[in-house]
């Protein structure tokens, strides 16, 4: 496990189409998946102990702000040779032992993570309604991976400001997880 951070969001830069296989078997596009007031992707796997100590924070803030109109999809790019934890078939466990509402997508070429320059997982792409992105920071501060729940998670607050702004916050702690686990 290596401990990596985002970089700075990239104010503007515009969400990069795909298509990729879900654990439903279907092929997702992003433009399907659009919401009216922003979409969320993030990057994320079954094995990270980072993933592990927010995903009940990752769905319950995705449940939330689907309400509020806007759309998430979540993308594995980790190598599943090296890391037979993240296969798709423990995608599809992970998926329904944590209840995702959102799709769940295998980047088994990792072509989809080098184009967006995911890092780290979890790490979270916030779109605008017009596809530019916002926020590039954590869901929430972590203390020996474990939550510090004293407030509203920080990707809930940029994520409701976008849809109610179209802008996210100018100050931003980026997110940290292990590193994308590439193939060799």
């Amino acid at each position: 496990m290596v401990l990596t951070k985002t970089p700075i969001c990239n104010f503007g830069e515009k969400a990069k189409s795909f298509k990729l296989k879900g654990i439903d078997g279907k092929i997702h596009k992003l433009e399907d998946h659009l919401g009216k007031k922003g979409t969320l992707i993030m990057f994320i796997c079954n094995h990270c102990p980072y993933v592990k100590a927010v995903i009940e924070d990752i769905v319950n803030d995705c449940k939330q702000l689907e309400r509020d109109g806007l759309k998430t999809l979540a993308i594995m790019s980790n190598d599943t040779k090296e890391y037979p934890e993240d296969s798709f078939e423990n995608m599809i466990n992970f998926s329904k032992e944590h209840k995702f509402t959102f799709p769940y997508l295998i980047d088994d070429t990792q072509e989809i993570a080098k184009n967006y320059g995911a890092v780290c997982t979890p790490d979270f792409f916030g779109y605008n309604y017009k596809q530019e992105l916002q926020y590039r920071g954590r869901i929430r501060e972590l203390k020996n991976l474990k939550p510090i729940r004293n407030s509203e998670s920080d990707l809930l607050k940029a994520m409701s400001l976008i849809i109610n702004t179209g802008n996210g916050p100018k100050n931003q702690i980026p997110s940290m997880g292990c590193n994308i686990k590439w193939a060799k």
